[in-house]
């Protein structure tokens, strides 16, 4: 996600609805990707841009990423679709991504309380340094060792520069949007 972006209206709505089939959707007008990421159950903040679609929404929070809603995956077809999902309280994060015949490549959720929830397919290469332990969690105050060898939000981070082009804190990719610039089109789903 580089350079000017323009929203399609007219596309996210579309999307939105295939995403929703038969549901009565309700305009919410503006946002922003920072402050809709995680919209409660019956909103969906959505954009279509060329060549790139982002839809916010709880129904890809799911601890096994393989078990969302194919409706999901089958929305933009013939495109790659990515899912991220993350919860800050409980060091959670989970992706998955499906190629664009809608098959699954890889999906993974991990958090300390559970260890690794979900581990289909080959890592993709941003994990790397993450499984090889090149990223420890150092923890003064603990004497327990961090049951993984990384933190899940800090690969949720990298995970997002690398598969969607933005992250919300650390380290952006050269050339990363804002996400307080990331127009979305927020739906109220009756």
């Amino acid at each position: 996600m580089r350079g000017e972006l323009e929203l399609d209206e007219e596309a996210t709505e579309a999307l939105v609805a295939r995403l929703h089939p038969g549901a009565r959707l309700t305009g919410l007008g503006y946002g922003d990707v920072l402050d809709n990421a995680n919209p409660p159950d019956k909103e969906a903040w959505a954009a279509v841009y060329d060549g790139v679609a982002i839809v916010c929404t709880s129904r890809v929070a799911q601890d096994r990423p393989s078990d969302i809603d194919p409706t999901i995956v089958k929305a933009m077809p013939g495109r790659t679709t990515h899912v991220a999902a993350m919860h800050s309280v409980v060091d959670w994060f989970a992706f998955a991504t499906w190629s664009p015949t809608g098959e699954l490549v890889r999906s993974l959720s991990v958090s300390p309380d559970d260890g690794v929830i979900e581990n289909v397919g080959d890592p993709l290469p941003f994990e790397g340094p993450y499984w090889a332990g090149e990223h420890p969690v150092v923890d003064d105050d603990e004497d327990d060792e961090y049951p993984l060898p990384f933190h899940p939000l800090e690969l949720a981070e990298d995970a997002l520069g690398h598969l969607f082009g933005f992250c919300f804190e650390g380290i952006a990719p050269p050339g990363a949007p804002d996400i307080e610039d990331l127009t979305l089109l927020g739906f109220r789903i009756g």
